[in-house]
């Protein structure tokens, strides 16, 4: 949609004739009398094309130049001269002047277009964070942006002008490879790769290359070359990843995380874009929140613990399977009659009065119900919560829940048996009833946690993950390595659960409200296990402890169903490994049980030939203060510190002080057991 100016002194056939050539080229068109206000028309509105009647010719220009009406101009040089473009003879026919201007519009207009463009393409190239060289078909130098300047370290003056043949060359290049992209060049076709260049400074520098052959009007070329110098990881962050990434229909949000950074990137100084591009290659790992351990000989017990609870083993087996042994599941029929929450003998029940207090003893409840703390404790504390009127079960079905679940516990086990899922469950309820938790959780959330809590090592054998991915396990087969334990744990309570209609207790609920129900505590018993410990604790601290810190008025943030999630799993997760935290006598006595458990594994490691998970935990050489140190900085300060922060624990975090105080003054004395020596 051109716009023409006529300038004729009277209308006549020649004007009549543009006129409606126009009209049919689909241009606009304005029409002036006298130069004076061709002038005038032509400041205003900037017009493509200028028609100037003159003797004999109209002459044709894509800028205006007034044509002195009274003279004859028997050449074109002068009117080529005062900047016309096209003397046209004399021709009212309408199609000679359509096809006239169109000519006119696919010649010179339009490479005025394309000049009028260069400049805001050259301000655009300066300012790229990208460095660009283009040069003709010669390979002499025409242009350099400042990137370039700053990454090659010349002086635009020093290159234009130059041949690249004329510039130092790294010798870190494949023989062939100018010539592998000369070939690509000269067929018309993009080239891109890994290219090293050669600085003013005399370093090589590898760089990620983008070179494109720009083909002009007579055919004359030149080439455009873009480069980023970046570690190699980064390379193909623009010209592939991106790419890639844009081409995605269905959007994840660290994906759009790396597109905002990659925008950013664009306006940035070279010394940020160089920041993100960091912060690029951490975001594009896969573990974003395990952290890089020093080496193992600075701290052992650190990489033995974090090696044996966030792996999953080594996978070059010996020839050695490790059978997981079942209990025996019981018989519904065999059991005894279910008896409510009143009948609890006296004694026991005078114990459970004091469930609500953080420094309960379970295991004085343990020794009381001969290893059946669970069935006492689940009935007081489901009562508690109402849960079997959110149910719609009764107390009767529960008591069988309860024996069943605690059944399939292994009471062999030193550490993970029946008594830790009742520890874990009274660290749950105590969460439960702190206010931020409270206001933050609805029911479901509640009876979701508290299932969970009980359930979540059921059928435990005492043994790791990683030993069981080393032994070629049933269980780690079924489960292809990854979350062995707690798939396991998870799966099996819903057999129990729903094999047998006397000890169900989701038999009342409807379909959608215990598809919830599930999801909830199956997402709950995943979040015990370690490999994801780090990814658990900092997405907590990240939204929810430092929004919070933020505003005033936090209950929203806390109440969307992401964050409620989180919440669960932080809760449950601390409440699986409260023992630091508690009264010092069990925190030593809960100490001494997981020792144990370690040693008994690493016997049957050596005695079987498998590797060696965990091998400070030698019973002959182990440091039990070591280790407990170990664990306290390295898993509880930090998740205890946020849980703490979100749900206000002074006992605990008391608790925690004294006792990693009481295992430091062990270690200071050299001293490798449970309690100091005895005095002589």
């Amino acid at each position: 949609d051109q716009l023409v100016l006529l300038v004729f002194a009277k209308e006549d056939g020649q004007s009549d004739a543009f006129w409606w050539a126009c009209d049919r080229a689909g241009f606009r068109c304005n029409i002036a009398r006298t130069p004076e206000s061709a002038v005038e028309c032509f400041l205003d509105k900037s017009h493509e094309i200028v028609v100037i009647d003159g003797p004999q010719t109209v002459c044709l220009s894509v800028c205006l130049k007034l044509w002195p009406l009274d003279q004859e101009e028997p050449s074109v040089r002068s009117l080529l001269c005062a900047g016309f473009s096209r003397r046209y003879v004399e021709n009212i026919s309408v199609s000679a002047c359509y096809n006239e201007l169109l000519q006119i519009e696919h010649g010179e207009v339009r490479c005025q277009f394309k000049l009028r463009a260069c400049n805001s393409v050259f301000t655009a190239l300066d300012h790229c964070q990208e460095a660009v060289e283009i040069t003709s078909e010669d390979h002499v130098i025409q242009y350099v942006n400042p990137a370039f300047e700053h990454m090659m370290g010349y002086h635009k003056g020093e290159l234009i002008g130059k041949e690249l043949t004329e510039l130092p060359k790294s010798d870190k290049n494949r023989a062939d490879l100018l010539d592998t992209i000369n070939t690509c060049i000269k067929k018309g076709k993009e080239w891109q790769g890994i290219y090293y260049a050669r600085r003013k400074s005399g370093d090589s520098i590898q760089q990620h290359v983008k070179i494109t052959p720009v083909i002009g009007q007579g055919g004359m070329s030149q080439c455009c070359k873009s480069s980023m110098s970046q570690s190699p990881s980064l390379q193909n962050r623009r010209y592939s990843s991106v790419a890639r990434i844009h081409s995605m229909t269905i959007e994840a949000p660290i994906t759009k995380v790396i597109n905002i950074i990659n925008a950013a990137q664009e306006s940035s100084p070279v010394s940020v874009a160089d920041a993100l591009d960091r912060v690029l290659e951490i975001l594009r790992t896969t573990e974003l929140y395990s952290p890089q351990l020093a080496s193992k000989e600075d701290d052992p017990h650190t990489n033995d613990l974090v090696g044996g609870l966030m792996s999953d083993g080594l996978r070059s087996l010996s020839g050695n399977e490790y059978v997981f042994s079942k209990s025996t599941l019981p018989n519904m029929s065999q059991l005894a009659i279910p008896v409510t929450l009143n009948d609890i003998p006296p004694a026991i029940a005078e114990m459970l009065d004091d469930e609500d207090q953080w420094d309960f003893n379970i295991l004085e409840l343990e020794a009381a119900t001969c290893m059946r703390p669970l069935t006492y404790l689940g009935l007081k504390i489901f009562a508690r919560f109402s849960v079997c009127e959110f149910l719609s079960c009764s107390e009767a079905t529960l008591r069988c829940w309860l024996q069943v679940i605690e059944a399939n516990y292994h009471a062999s086990n030193s550490y993970h048996n029946s008594t830790h899922a009742a520890d874990v469950l009274h660290a749950t309820a105590y969460f439960l009833r702190k206010e931020k938790v409270k206001g933050s959780l609805d029911q479901l959330d509640e009876v979701a946690a508290l299932i969970a809590a009980t359930v979540h090592d059921v059928d435990h054998p005492g043994r790791t993950n990683s030993f069981l991915c080393n032994a070629g396990s049933e269980l780690a087969i079924l489960y292809n390595d990854t979350a062995v334990l707690e798939s396991h744990h998870a799966a099996l309570a819903f057999q129990l659960t729903v094999r047998d209609i006397k000890s169900n207790i989701f038999k009342n609920i409807d379909r959608t409200q215990f598809r919830t129900l599930r999801q909830a505590i199956i997402d709950m018993v995943l979040a015990t296990e370690m490999t994801r410990h780090f990814e658990h604790v900092n997405k907590f601290a990240n939204s929810i402890n430092k929004p919070m810190a933020a505003i005033e008025e936090s209950t929203s943030i806390r109440n969307s169903p992401e964050n409620r999630l989180l919440i669960k799993r932080m809760m449950i997760k601390c409440a699986d490994v409260a023992n630091p935290c508690r009264p010092l006598e069990l925190c030593i006595e809960w100490a001494g049980r997981i020792s144990e458990e370690y040693f008994s594994q690493t016997d049957e490691e050596k005695r079987e030939a498998l590797p060696v998970v965990m091998p400070v935990f030698d019973r002959n050489t182990c440091s039990i203060p070591k280790s407990q140190i170990s664990f306290i900085d390295y898993f509880i300060t930090d998740m205890f510190d946020a849980w703490d922060a979100f749900a206000s624990l002074p006992g605990l975090m008391e608790h925690l002080s004294e006792n990693y105080k009481y295992w430091k003054g062990l270690d200071d004395m050299k001293c490798k057991s449970l309690r100091p020596p005895s005095p002589p």
